[in-house]
């Protein structure tokens, strides 16, 4: 029996999709007569180790939820304060976001010290086992962190298949939920008009922080394909480039494509979202490597359909020719699958779109927690 729980991970003052999740999970807790917290960072990345521009979020606290910003991921002592303090506490259960071995450290350490009261039971959320850019030292932190669990969550079996790398405890697989936070779908010219851009093209989106694995480079070099031209389609890329921008400009410039492709290189705030992917016909996920994608619930929640590459676990929740394509991770492939979606055309996925995304509630995902719980 659950009756209160931690969430240990992102949450406002930061910002981002981590925080986001992390906070809906607390919010349906609370809302199944649970209660539930956050405890989340003062400290998450030194400046010299984040690529954006800024870690935190310019929208008010979520009202609502009990956050504590009070976690030093570069201090000891601060992991020793925070864990004996949980320890007090008694929560039935932690909950611990993973997604990088630099956090390993102080993660680890916190849910050592907490569940030392034996009472408390501590579950991973395990977004990357195996983060996307590897560095020394990943797997030693990562055992680490696996070693003072009890169980894990994750939602791809691409990332439940990493985690028995690291530990035979139990693992229970729960599909990324669908995030509601974004407001209703609007119609797609009021869309294109809030960010102005022309209402009578045929518009794709890559949506999100940009990095090398995401293969936007692919994207690029996709649009250059004649079929491609011969469509005269628009790119719409929204995101904050979390490595240097220069070299896509400079694809785009030896490609020619400067009137095809827009470039938004921003950080977009929740409720302005919608504009850009009700601006879309298509969502594009040309990725080299993944686990699962957070994009895909944004995509089934405003209902658009996708081209996703078959890598990791993308193409589990994103079935072939119902709610959009499975490529392969190249560029021949990602071009005729851009085509195949307008030769198809938006409308023969939407019903298909509206059965699936059923799949993924935030009530089955917290049930799917407290299950492993019991078993625990």
């Amino acid at each position: 029996m659950v009756n209160s729980l931690v969430i240990i991970g992102p949450a406002w003052p930061l910002r981002g999709g981590l925080a986001a999740f992390d906070e809906k999970l607390a919010r349906t807790f609370n809302d199944l007569g649970i209660k539930a917290s956050i405890e989340t960072f003062s400290l998450q990345y030194p400046s010299l180790l984040f690529p954006g521009k800024t870690q935190f979020s310019s929208d008010p606290a979520p009202e609502g939820i009990l956050s504590n910003a009070r976690i030093n991921s570069i201090n000891p002592i601060n992991w020793i304060r925070i864990g004996l303090l949980l320890r007090k506490q008694k929560p039935d259960l932690i909950i611990v976001r993973y997604w990088i071995p630099f956090l390993a450290p102080c993660l680890g350490t916190i849910c050592k010290i907490a569940s030392g009261n034996k009472k408390t039971k501590v579950i991973a959320i395990v977004d990357n086992m195996i983060p996307h850019e590897k560095r020394i030292g990943d797997q030693l932190l990562t055992k680490y962190f696996a070693n003072a669990m009890n169980g894990f969550l994750t939602m791809s079996e691409k990332v439940s298949k990493d985690v028995r790398k690291f530990s035979s405890k139990p693992i229970i697989l729960s599909p990324h939920p669908i995030f509601e936070h974004f407001g209703i779908a609007i119609p797609k010219v009021e869309a294109r008009q809030n960010i102005n851009i022309p209402t009578d093209k045929k518009v794709i989106l890559f949506f999100g922080l940009i990095r090398k694995y995401k293969g936007l480079d692919l994207l690029i070099k996709a649009m250059s394909a004649p079929n491609i031209l011969a469509k005269d389609i628009t790119l719409l890329v929204v995101g904050e480039f979390y490595e240097e921008a220069q070299p896509y400009y400079d694809l785009i410039n030896k490609l020619g494509l400067q009137n095809r492709i827009i470039i938004h290189n921003e950080f977009v705030p929740d409720q302005f979202v919608k504009n850009y992917v009700c601006s879309a016909d298509f969502i594009i996920q040309p990725y080299k490597n993944a686990t699962q994608s957070g994009v895909t619930p944004l995509a089934y929640h405003f209902e658009k359909p996708m081209l996703v590459t078959n890598v990791g676990g993308l193409a589990d929740t994103v079935p072939h020719e119902k709610v959009g394509l499975v490529v392969n991770p190249d560029v021949d492939s990602i071009a005729h699958g851009i085509e195949k979606l307008y030769d198809l055309g938006e409308q023969s996925f939407i019903s298909n779109i509206q059965i699936e995304k059923k799949k993924y509630s935030w009530e089955k995902m917290a049930e799917n927690f407290l299950t492993l719980h019991q078993q625990l």
